[in-house]
């Protein structure tokens, strides 16, 4: 009797869920049930998505009942959702997706908890496109600060104002949108089913055009997005925090005292004279001018700790993520040389690093930007690294079991042990840290592609992985890490 108590509670709980669960089988028909949707792609084993099910259920609780309603919806990509994942590029887990109107319509880059979710996703409704209906409101969105795209359309029916729709949706959060159907509204902008990318007035200058119109083809929304972020920053963008993760590389930026509220004229003085030199080199190389105060981390660097004085400094990046400064004070000559020398490679990257070590011959090797290559990449050795940084637990935890595999190894003449600290020098390409501690294994013959190491941290964890994927086979240690007798043991 109680197990049947008990299995009904279960039952009622499940059924209770306000997270919607589509499959192969519906996904198609029930995701245009609703204009907007938060789809879960997950994976019924997977430690984040467990993590991730109670927030979703919060928030699928509240967002249910919106107006418009959202509907939250998770497709399990292991059983009953498997082609739909595949469909949509699921490669991990979980993904989350927005849908509008039955179409998958952007990635959900918002927060993984409740609120978050919900604060989120009700911005995602409502229009994504302010009307215009007369003169004096197309004036009044223009004189607000920040680019503007506007549609200009005599018909609901045209082909380009859906997929302007589209776009708009797609880019609400990162662009500002509006539309007339007014023919006084057409007829003094002299525009009929176009789309017109509108430049701020602080930033309006004589090196590019105020207005720029968007001609590709009507239906297609992924050239209508392209064109919008190709032209959005202009020729020198205003590049803030906010806005940081816009400008793609290579891109060349100008520190100094940006300050659009309380000294525009300051602030286009230097700017224009930037864009002078910046516009002999349209479409090699992006451009940007940022607040010094604001990106002190970022100046940091680049060997910054502290700028003086009103000119700006200027520092770039390449398509490689390697860093590059200006040397000696900024001239519109000196800035133009820059340029020249950067796009043709002859500049050696800065790097941040801490000093060679005086002495190196610890069982764990100490590596810093300016040994790796010589300590790593040219080294015939195989290398496992770690990189760590001073203030990580994990780090210090694992450090004596790192030093015990690097005294267990210090004999073995294809192997080293290695650790360097990501935040005091640069994490050379390819390696890719985003935590603490990360580890690669870098076989000899294959530096330029090291493998992420995931396996254990304990110290026979690493032996066996060392044990097993050496290139040669350790003489302490057998392929399957375990050690070998002794010869005088025989």
């Amino acid at each position: 009797m109680w197990k049947f108590i008990i299995l009904s509670f279960c039952l009622v709980v499940t059924l209770a869920s306000d997270v919607l669960e589509f499959t192969d089988s519906d996904f198609a028909e029930r995701i245009k049930e609703h204009d907007t949707y938060l789809v879960e792609f997950y994976a019924p084993w997977c430690g984040h998505c467990k993590r991730l099910a109670p927030e979703y259920e919060k928030a699928a609780t509240v967002l249910k009942d919106n107006d418009p309603p959202i509907p939250l919806v998770k497709v399990d990509c292991i059983e009953s959702g498997k082609e739909t994942c595949g469909k949509f590029g699921v490669s991990g887990y979980p993904t989350l997706k927005i849908f509008r109107n039955g179409e998958f319509s952007q990635e959900y880059n918002g927060p993984r908890e409740a609120n978050g979710i919900i604060k989120y996703m009700s911005a995602q409704v409502g229009p994504s496109s302010k009307e215009l209906t007369n003169l004096k409101e197309i004036e009044t969105f223009l004189e607000k600060e920040g680019v503007s795209i506007i549609g200009f359309f005599d018909s609901e029916d045209v082909k380009l104002k859906a997929t302007f729709q589209k776009v708009a949706d797609k880019m609400r959060e990162s662009a500002r949108f509006g539309h007339s159907l007014s023919p006084e509204v057409l007829k003094k902008y002299g525009y009929t089913n176009e789309v017109v990318l509108f430049r701020p007035k602080h930033l309006e200058n004589k090196f590019e055009d105020t207005q720029v119109k968007y001609d590709g083809d009507k239906s297609d929304k992924q050239e209508l997005e392209e064109f919008i972020n190709k032209n959005y920053h202009g020729l020198v963008g205003h590049r803030t925090t906010d806005s940081a993760s816009q400008f793609s590389s290579p891109l060349i930026v100008a520190y100094y005292k940006v300050d659009y509220v309380k000294n525009i004229k300051g602030t286009n003085y230097w700017r224009n004279r930037i864009m002078k030199v910046a516009s002999g080199f349209k479409n090699r190389v992006n451009f940007a001018i940022s607040n010094k105060d604001e990106f002190t981390h970022e100046l940091s660097e680049y060997g910054f700790n502290y700028v003086a004085g009103d000119k700006p400094v200027v520092a770039a990046r390449n398509a490689k993520s390697e860093k590059f400064v200006m040397e000696g004070e900024f001239s519109m000559e000196s800035f133009e040389k820059f340029i020249n020398d950067f796009l043709e490679e002859k500049l050696k990257p800065y790097l941040k690093s801490e000093p060679i070590p005086e002495k190196n011959d610890e069982p764990v090797k100490v590596a810093v930007a300016q040994n790796f290559d010589a300590l790593v990449n040219k080294n015939e050795k195989d290398i496992l690294i770690e990189f760590y940084a001073p203030w990580c637990g994990h780090c210090k935890k694992l450090a004596p079991t790192f030093d015990e595999l690097g005294k267990a190894l210090e004999e073995e003449d294809t192997v080293e042990i290695v650790k360097m600290d990501a935040t005091a020098n640069d994490v050379p390409s390819p390696y890719e840290v985003h935590g603490f501690p990360t580890l690669y294994w870098a076989p000899r013959d294959k530096k330029d592609k090291p493998t992420r190491y995931d396996g254990g941290r304990e110290f026979d964890d690493f032996i066996k992985y060392i044990a097993k994927h050496s290139t040669e086979e350790l003489k302490t240690y057998n392929r399957n890490g375990k050690k070998k007798k002794d010869k005088s043991e025989l």
